[in-house]
C-alpha cells in the first residue's frame, strides 16, 4: 500500500527496453505520434509503438476498408504507409522529441525486407525497439502467413535478431492454433518479449447490397469484443515462456489493462479505444497508477492471478 501523494515506481523492463510505466500504445491506433500530440504530451506514455514501417511505400487495400461493428470494428487498411525512408526523415525527428520510448513496428513481405527495415532504422538509431509484426490479417502477402507458421516467425525473428542488439518484440497473431506455440518459437528464435495480440480474422456483410462491406472482403477485429479472448491469450503464453508480454485487445480502461496485467502482461498497448477517446491511454496509466497505490507494487501484479490456479487442489 502506498500513502496518497508518494511517488509510485510504475517502470518495467520488457526485455531490455526500459519504460517509465506500462501504458503504450498499439501500432496503427496511433499514427506515427503527431495526430495525438496535440491533446497530450506524449513523453507521458511508456512508448509509442509507431504505424507500421515498410521497406517501400505500400499503398494499402481499396475503399472501404473500415467497417463499425457491435464493441468493435473491422479495418483491412493494408498496412498503408509512406516507407522506411521517410519515416527517418519526417517522422523520426518529431518523435524525438518527447521523453519516452520508440518502438517501431515493422513489416514487410519476405524475411529479407523485415531484416533490411531494421537494418535502415539502426542506422540512423531511430528505435527504442522493434515489434515485428508477423500477424496481420489483412495483407495477401507476408503478415499472417509469417504469423501461422511457427517455423516462418522464428525465421523473421532470426533475420532481425541479426541485425540490431536492441529488443525484438514479435506480434503474435491470435488466429492460430495455439498461440502458445507461437510464442515458444519466437523465445527460441530469440525474441526479447512477445506482444498479443494482433487483430482476429473477421467480415461483414451489407445485407441490403448482399455482398460484403469490406473491398478486401475479410479484415482484422479490435475493440472491447475481442479483450476476454485476448486476455485468455496472454495467460496461455505466459504460463509457456519466461520472456515479457505486452498485452493488447480491446483495452479501453484501466479496468481492462489490470486483467491483461494480472493474467502476465508486464505492459499493455492501448489500441482501438484511441478512435473514440484521444486521451484513453492516460485514463488507463492514472487508473493503473491508482490501482498501484491500494494493491502494492506493480512487479507484484503482473502475473498474479496465477497464483489463483496454484492454490487449487490437485
Amino acid at each position: 500500500m502506498h500513502e496518497a501523494g508518494e511517488t509510485i515506481d510504475l517502470s518495467v523492463d520488457i526485455g531490455g527496453l526500459r519504460l517509465k510505466n506500462p501504458v503504450m500504445v498499439a501500432s496503427g491506433t496511433f499514427g506515427y505520434g503527431q495526430e495525438l500530440a496535440e491533446f497530450f504530451d506524449l513523453g507521458r506514455l511508456g512508448a509509442v509503438t509507431v504505424k507500421g514501417v515498410s521497406l517501400t511505400p505500400w499503398e494499402g487495400n481499396p475503399l472501404p476498408r473500415m467497417v463499425e461493428t457491435p464493441s468493435g470494428m473491422i479495418n483491412a487498411i493494408g498496412l498503408q504507409n509512406p516507407g522506411v525512408d521517410y519515416y527517418l526523415k519526417h517522422d523520426l525527428p518529431f518523435l524525438r522529441s518527447f521523453d519516452t520510448r520508440i518502438v517501431v513496428n515493422v513489416i514487410g513481405k519476405t524475411v529479407e525486407e523485415y531484416a533490411e527495415v531494421v537494418a535502415r532504422v539502426e542506422a540512423e538509431e531511430g528505435a527504442d525497439a522493434y515489434e515485428i509484426n508477423i500477424s496481420c490479417p489483412n495483407i495477401k502477402e507476408g503478415g499472417i502467413s509469417f504469423g501461422s507458421s511457427p517455423q516462418m516467425a522464428a525465421r523473421v525473428v532470426e533475420a532481425v535478431r541479426e541485425r540490431t542488439s536492441r529488443p525484438v518484440i514479435p506480434k503474435l497473431s491470435p488466429n492460430v492454433t495455439s498461440i502458445a506455440e507461437m510464442a515458444v518459437a519466437c523465445q527460441e528464435a530469440g525474441a526479447d518479449a512477445v506482444s498479443l495480440v494482433n487483430t482476429f480474422l473477421a467480415m461483414a456483410i451489407d445485407v441490403e447490397r448482399e455482398r460484403p462491406v469490406l473491398a478486401n472482403v475479410f479484415g482484422g477485429l479490435s475493440g472491447p469484443a475481442v479483450r476476454p479472448i485476448a486476455v485468455r491469450m496472454v495467460w496461455e503464453v505466459y504460463r509457456a515462456v519466461h520472456v515479457p508480454i505486452v498485452g493488447m485487445g480491446g483495452i479501453v480502461t484501466a479496468r481492462d489493462a489490470l486483467e491483461f496485467i494480472l493474467a502476465g502482461a508486464s505492459a499493455v498497448a492501448v489500441g482501438t479505444a484511441n478512435f473514440t477517446n484521444p486521451y484513453a491511454a492516460l485514463e488507463v496509466l492514472e487508473g493503473i497508477e491508482d490501482a498501484v497505490r491500494r494493491k502494492g507494487p506493480l512487479s507484484e501484479l503482473i502475473g498474479r492471478a496465477h497464483r489463483w490456479e496454484r492454490a487449487q487442489p490437485r
